[in-house]
């Protein structure tokens, strides 16, 4: 080749190593997979935060919950991102695990504030049919609730929903979130939502949600008590007697079914125990009752 010829390909490919577009790759650094950190899982774009490593047949995985509560594992090690650069993650070490704080997590998922008193009452209020479903709404979501400063009352049915909705006199600041049972198309409670809904000053400050079950029973994962679902009961006869009696236990009077609940109740550990249906309509009352904070 001639001397005065430009050689742009350079005199020796090999001579100055790779090129530059190979030298400029970021190179993915080391990170322990620590609880609570948000990563991105590179090949499905799926974000979230780390919740735990474990080994599942024989093979380290790490678990992720965005921002909706989905979870899913994925094998740990590299293919994961930080904020748009790449990262391997490995199992913290033992120091790791020992010196790093612990953000505990309530049973609704969110983070435990420790040693924070509850906020003074808001004017608003969440309503629920009956005893049942506040004891599960307080075992759930309590540290929430307290936190936000938020009343849980019962109504003991939804008959006379619109009467109570006109005494509270709903406003700006005084906002009624209400949940109710069996709200499905053509039923007795979704003609009180409307109507209710229907009153003067209960648009922008009231909101009636609910769930499709007959009873708040149902919303409890069956597996909680040994069952694939719930048993069918039939019409006419009472919702807790028949189910306690498909499971067996005493059902005779309303203290069996007082103590067939408790250990029901017992079985729910947090918000992962309940069908989405109804959790998520819970945290929609929560975000509605507290928007003015």
């Amino acid at each position: 080749m001639p001397a005065d010829f430009p050689d742009r390909y350079g005199r020796d490919v090999l001579s100055t190593g790779p090129p530059a577009h190979h030298r400029r790759r970021p190179v993915a650094r080391e990170v322990p997979a620590r609880r609570d950190l948000v990563v991105e899982e590179a090949s499905t774009g799926f974000t979230g935060a780390i919740t735990r490593v474990e080994k599942i047949a024989g093979e380290l995985v790490v678990e992720l919950e965005d921002a909706r509560r989905v979870r899913r594992t994925f094998p740990l090690g590299p293919g994961f991102m930080i904020d748009g650069q790449p990262v391997v993650l490995h199992r913290p070490a033992a120091t790791d695990a020992a010196t790093a704080p612990v953000r505990r997590r309530s049973a609704s998922g969110s983070v435990y504030v420790d040693g924070a008193t509850a906020r003074t009452a808001r004017a608003s209020r969440i309503w629920v049919e009956g005893t049942h479903d506040a004891e599960l709404v307080q075992k759930v979501w309590g540290h929430d609730l307290r936190i936000e400063g938020i009343v849980v009352e019962q109504l003991e049915g939804a008959d006379n929903l619109a009467e109570r909705v006109r005494e509270f006199a709903p406003s700006p600041g005084r906002r009624l979130g209400i949940l109710v049972d069996h709200l499905v198309t053509g039923s007795k409670e979704s003609r009180i939502a409307a109507e209710v809904m229907a009153l003067p000053g209960a648009r922008g400050n009231v909101t009636v949600l609910g769930h499709p079950y007959v009873d708040v029973w149902q919303a409890i994962k069956p597996a909680r008590v040994g069952l694939e679902r719930w048993p069918h009961v039939p019409k006419g006869t009472d919702i807790k007697r028949g189910t306690l009696a498909a499971l067996g236990w005493p059902h005779a009077d309303t203290a069996d079914v007082g103590l067939g609940w408790k250990r029901i109740l017992a079985t729910v550990r947090s918000y992962a125990d309940v069908e989405p249906t109804l959790s998520g309509r819970i945290e929609e009352l929560i975000d509605f009752v507290t928007v003015d904070s």
